[in-house]
């Protein structure tokens, strides 16, 4: 690196070959061992090789056997810059170099597209929600990262990540067991987690303690608004992994700042019904989570090589006929293409929370009803308890290295009086929600800051709700993520809560159904209700939450809604 640094790289080339060859650079923080493993493993730079293409896989700085130290993002976009001069300039280059892989191999992608390297040809990157900063004087951006989500922490994500992974001592802690991860998720404050757990030193305490608005994370390099960008993207992303939208904003991003005709015409996503970093592996019949969804097999590996030869091999042809966006349309369980997402024909539309006042649980009274209400109707209130906080049943600890576990029936924690449930009647015709869904709900509150998490649920006959998608919403936050305002007590507010990204076919006899709570632990950190920072405090307020839906306050869900 250009300060001295030596990054640990392995090399591969098709042996025998005596020309020069176009390269695919993998990045990664998880080790090289891997990758010289036969399949199942990772056959990925074996399997590129073969196709006439060298394979260099680099461990980032800091890590395994590269020198240096470790920093969470830091560094990646100059040593990423600097690898890609260094394959240039080797005698068995051609100059051309693609770059590839998953979650943190994509982000690292996505750090280095900005800097418009002119052997970076082309990428694939997949899995790396979250890359962004976002604007954060707007409510429509909720994310930093993908630590946060809507100003709160992902801990179920994260914990077991830091733990594992960004040691700064170069140690590789053995995973803990989900009972250890279970008590570590329920250690007050939140910023001593990683010692409750004898975890090796690490930023945990920087990332958690900084408001999203904090100018130490302009030092990363996460993707702006106002970016520039020189690179063809192929984007891969899943419903159920966190950040399925914050890739189509990716690939928008990219589109709209690219600086040359194939950057703008060229960026492309893919959008499986996978759990993280799931897609290239689907298989028939596709279980994902609870949910069945077909066959949404996908020959990924003969979509990568198409690619990469087009930009590195200059065959132009292989991708001719690749749309813009592909997306699979579960419960109808097929695959669409489309030039733009949301695709032609979608219109948002309105489904209005309706009660009598006695929404809790989904024995209670709440409807989603396309009819607003036309005069009073009586809000509904919830007691959030951050003792008992409502449970998330899409991530586990573990040997799962916090990553979700896909759909999951929520039946059992919809029994709770701290979960309000918004039904719709039996639908008649089936509904097709494709695009980004919100929720704007009239809220108040006893305490002076909390949380309100909003989860979209298809209802099966047999009574099965199956999450579809959420979101979550600190609302200290409700004016941007670069202020923080508090509540008064019994004041109403509007907020605006992002729910991602989906493609859901809610079929004739089901029903679509709206939670509506303050919690999903141990995916979020709980809100403590007092103000405070939140991060540092071990006392807790129980908080009388309520969502009004009235005529004047109009409590609704956002749906995108496709044409039939």
């Amino acid at each position: 690196m250009r300060d001295g640094v030596e990054l640990a790289t392995d090399i591969y080339r098709p042996a025998g070959y005596p020309g020069k060859l176009s390269t695919i650079l993998i990045r990664t923080k998880y080790g090289r061992p891997p990758y010289r493993l036969p399949e199942p493993s990772k056959p990925v730079a074996m399997m590129f090789a073969a196709q006439g293409y060298a394979v260099v896989v680099q461990e980032l700085r800091g890590l395994f056997d590269s020198g240096g130290h470790f920093a969470l993002l830091e560094h990646d976009a100059m040593d990423g810059y600097d690898t890609l001069s260094w394959i240039a300039s080797q005698p068995w280059s051609t100059g051309r170099v693609g770059t590839y892989g998953c979650s943190a191999l994509g982000t690292t992608q996505v750090i280095l597209a900005q800097l418009r390297h002119p052997a970076h040809r082309c990428a694939i990157i997949e899995g790396a929600g979250g890359s962004m900063t976002g604007d954060r004087t707007r409510l429509g951006d909720q994310r930093l990262c993908s630590l946060r989500w809507g100003g709160a922490v992902e801990l179920g994500m994260w914990v077991p990540h830091f733990h594992q992974n960004h040691a700064k001592d170069r140690s590789r802690p053995q995973p803990k067991t989900d009972e250890e991860y279970k008590r570590a998720f329920a250690t007050l404050p939140v910023i001593d987690i990683l010692n409750s757990m004898g975890s090796p030193p690490t930023e945990w305490e920087d990332w958690v303690s900084r408001d999203p608005d904090d100018p130490w994370f302009d030092r990363l390099g996460l993707l702006r608004e106002d970016a520039k960008i020189d690179v063809p993207a192929l984007f891969v992303h899943s419903w159920y992994d966190v950040g399925a939208g914050d890739a189509l904003h990716q690939q928008r991003v990219f589109s709209y700042r690219g600086v040359s005709p194939a950057a703008r015409e060229h960026q492309h996503i893919i959008l499986s019904p996978a759990v993280h970093c799931g897609t290239a592996t689907l298989t028939a019949p596709t279980v994902v989570g609870e949910r069945e969804l077909g066959d949404a097999r996908l020959d990924c590996w003969q979509i990568y090589l198409n690619w990469y030869d087009c930009w590195l091999k200059e065959k132009p042809d292989r991708i001719a006929e690749m749309p813009r966006v592909q997306y699979y349309v579960m419960g109808r369980n097929e695959w669409r293409a489309a030039s733009e997402w949301p695709p032609a024909g979608v219109e948002l539309q309105r489904w209005f929370l309706r009660s009598g006042g006695n929404a809790n649980t989904r024995l209670g009274d709440g409807t989603l009803d396309v009819e607003p209400p036309s005069g009073d109707e009586p809000a509904d209130t919830f007691v959030y308890d951050p003792e008992n906080p409502v449970p998330f049943l899409g991530v586990k600890g573990g040997n799962s290295v916090g990553t979700t576990i896909g759909p999951q029936d929520y039946q059992e924690v919809e029994l709770r009086k701290d979960v309000l449930c918004f039904t719709s009647e039996l639908l008649e015709k089936g509904v097709e929600v494709t695009g980004f869904v919100r929720a704007i709900l009239f809220v108040s509150s006893s305490a002076p800051d909390t949380d309100f998490v909003a989860r979209l649920l298809d209802v099966h006959p047999d009574g099965r709700a199956i999450d579809v998608v959420d979101g979550i919403l600190r609302v200290r936050y409700r004016e941007g993520f670069n202020r923080t305002v508090m509540m008064k007590p019994r004041e109403v507010y509007q907020i605006d809560i992002d729910l991602d990204a989906t493609s859901n076919w809610f079929p004739p006899g089901h029903r679509i159904r709206l939670e509506i709570s303050s919690s999903a632990f141990p995916r979020f950190d709980r809100n403590l209700n007092t103000g405070g920072n939140n991060w540092d405090e071990t006392e807790w307020v129980v908080a009388h939450n309520t969502v009004h839906h009235c005529a004047e306050a109009a409590s609704y869900v956002l749906l995108p809604i496709a044409a039939k």
